[in-house]
């Protein structure tokens, strides 16, 4: 009888060849077909409707084979026994544009339970009796329940103690401020006019707040002759564009201590 199958299997594949030979309901079944057509032309695998008993798992795919295409549908069968599905037409795409369509076939392969020969007629069965629950004992649960109660109120009374004193931060003395003379010493007198620079600044924003200290020099300027038109506003300028100047080296030979010291002097004269 399977021989008789599988010989009518064969009849009705059409080219067609299913793998794996031996699935079961519920297993990925492979349809492949090689179509031969001459060399720079094209195939496309018609999409494949759902069946009552078959229903494809997902998009055909078409890949080279020696002599032309191997199209392959996955697909997976509900039920056992024989089965025959028809295939969509497969389109031939010429290299000039134009199309032409050949029939997809019929294809046919053999699907096995999953239940055991040795099991005929299976039938569903009943619902099992409800399981009676033993007798047990009180005592275990009850102190269980005692125990956990102690643990919980013995948790919450720690968690509500006084909070320890935490010890005051020790001092650190601050570092004293590195001599200008030093700066210029080591080969730095871009530092020292960007923290003469930067002082003189923050005393300008105190004492004009519109001049604040993320203005460049010409906006601080100008919020300074806002403020104050009486200002001596000239010595200010010509200070602040030396210190730019110096800090982004375009000034060389400039007696930056004398600048710094300069700008200390306007700062506290700000400052007053």
């Amino acid at each position: 009888m399977t021989a008789l199958v599988g010989l009518w299997l064969v009849l009705q594949g059409g080219g067609w060849v299913a793998t794996p030979a031996r699935p079961t309901v519920g297993d990925t079944v492979w349809l492949e077909r090689q179509v031969v057509v001459p060399a720079g032309w094209r195939v496309r695998a018609g999409r494949l409707d759902p069946t009552e008993r078959v229903e494809p798992l997902g998009e055909p795919s078409v890949r080279r084979a020696p002599g032309g295409w191997l199209v392959r549908y996955p697909i997976v069968a509900w039920t056992p026994g024989a089965h025959t599905l028809a295939l969509p037409p497969i389109w031939e795409l010429r290299p000039d544009g134009r199309a032409d369509s050949v029939s997809g076939g019929v294809a046919g392969f053999l699907v096995q339970s999953v239940i055991p020969d040795s099991v005929l007629g299976p039938e569903p069965r009943g619902a099992l009796a409800p399981v009676r629950l033993a007798r047990y004992a009180v005592l275990p649960p009850a102190a269980a329940l005692l125990v956990a109660g102690v643990s919980l109120a013995l948790g919450l009374r720690w968690r509500r103690r006084t909070p320890r004193a935490e010890p005051a931060p020790r001092h650190v003395p601050l570092e004293p401020e590195v001599p200008d003379a030093r700066w210029l010493a080591a080969g730095e007198p871009k530092a020292v006019a960007a923290r003469a620079a930067f002082r003189l600044r923050v005393a300008v924003a105190r004492a004009i707040p519109e001049a604040r200290p993320a203005l460049s020099t010409a906006e601080c300027i100008a919020a300074v002759e806002r403020a104050r038109s009486h200002a001596s506003l000239r010595e200010l300028r010509e200070l602040l564009e030396q210190l730019d100047r110096v800090a982004f080296a375009s000034a060389h030979g400039t007696d930056v201590a004398a600048l710094a010291q300069m700008a200390r002097r306007f700062a506290q004269e700000l400052e007053r």
